[in-house]
């Protein structure tokens, strides 16, 4: 329905109606958008093509119903993001996501989630530390810390999607479901911008709260970071890199070990309290320091972020193999690509319809300039051929 989708395109926007009427030069008033999102009226085909070259679509889009329902586990608690800003996460996410498992459907159409979603009871923030092991193994990670959580995520079908957001804005998880209610996609959210072993912590603690299923009693936010240390930094790792027991511990190991499990010196600090390195004393006494060299909002050998690739891989897959138009490929990644995509099946058909002599002319024609591109290029493999 038209309603749906054009509610959901201006929020992703982050438009108001007031402000979509404004792009629209005045000629549609809010009010008329207004009807038009409740579904009280219909724009005309001339105000329809208005709309969607305003919101950077295809008319037929708004016309397309939308295939996917998407349930997102909670904003973190406290987090202070305006209500305003929460819809339009939420409305950017789904469109995202929609657009996903419909190019997933083309290229991949027998794969599905193997996520298992809100499934592995916690009881306790402890048991986090024993989900978040138990995950490893099932995903094959071993004991050592996780070169890229993004390649990881991916490689399990779960969409890792960054958003240009506020500060306020951490992450936030979400779940496709089909129109038959089936579970089609899952979704790690985070912002754009942040240095790496941020991006990182917020990935993995996303991954929590899609994979655990905490208990009433139990503190949610604590169990997802709870899963999210122990994910990045085992516990077999942490004690051969660092130890059992620390009195001490100084900023330049601290550092060393930043790099190796890829999380912020404030987040390694806490993991090594919560596995009993260090007490809760030094650990707090550390805090101090860190708020003291400035190190809490800027910390030293910032990594650089992951980039996500699964979008870049299926779309180049599907140009090369004809699922996909090069303006569409072009439209799916935000940018050109260099890449071109194969003759259509019908340019294909119109060739075989010629007759055989203007065909053979026409491969004759081609044989000869790729003669002529090879004969200019003699001096590629370095000269006369060479007998070994």
């Amino acid at each position: 329905m038209i309603s749906q989708r054009l509610k959901r395109l201006r929020l992703a926007r982050g438009l108001s109606l007031e402000a979509l009427a404004a792009e629209l030069g005045g000629i549609i008033t809010k009010q008329a958008l207004s009807k038009y999102e409740q579904g009280k009226a219909k724009p005309s085909p001339a105000v329809l093509t208005m709309l969607a070259s305003t919101l950077g679509v295809k008319a037929a889009h708004l016309w397309r119903d939308p295939s996917i329902r998407v349930e997102f586990i909670a904003y973190r608690k406290g987090s202070g993001l305006l209500k305003r800003e929460q819809e339009r996460v939420k409305s950017l996410v789904t469109e995202v996501l929609e657009e996903r498992i419909r190019l997933q459907a083309l290229s991949y159409p027998s794969e599905g989630i193997g996520l298992q979603v809100q499934e592995i009871p916690v009881n306790t923030v402890e048991d986090a530390e024993h989900a978040a092991e138990s995950l490893r193994i099932q995903w094959d990670l071993g004991i050592d810390s996780v070169a890229s959580v993004t390649s990881v995520l991916e490689d399990h079908l779960v969409h890792v999607l960054e958003v240009e957001a506020g500060e306020k804005f951490d992450g936030i998880s979400a779940v496709a479901y089909s129109e038959d209610g089936q579970r089609v996609a899952a979704a790690v959210v985070t912002r754009r911008g942040l240095p790496g072993e941020r991006q990182r912590l917020n990935l993995a603690h996303e991954l929590g709260h899609l994979v655990l299923n905490v208990a009433e009693d139990a503190d949610e936010e604590q169990a997802a970071f709870r899963f999210a240390g122990a994910f990045l930094a085992p516990a077999k790792a942490v004690y051969r890199a660092a130890g059992r027991r620390r009195s001490l511990i100084g900023s330049e190991e601290l550092l060393l070990l930043k790099q190796r499990f890829g999380l912020s010196l404030q987040a390694g600090l806490y993991r090594l309290r919560d596995l009993g390195v260090i007490t809760e004393s030094y650990y707090r006494q550390w805090c101090m320091d860190v708020n003291r060299l400035g190190w809490r909002r800027h910390e030293p050998l910032e990594l650089p972020p992951e980039q996500p690739q699964w979008l870049q891989e299926r779309v180049l897959r599907s140009l090369a193999e004809g699922l996909v138009a090069q303006e569409e490929a072009e439209r799916l990644l935000g940018k050109q690509t260099g890449a071109k995509a194969p003759r259509s099946l019908l340019e294909r058909r119109s060739f075989m319809k010629l007759a055989i002599e203007e065909r053979r002319r026409i491969l004759a024609a081609q044989a000869e300039d790729m003669a002529s591109h090879y004969e200019q290029d003699t001096d590629l493999q370095g000269g006369e051929p060479v007998e070994y």
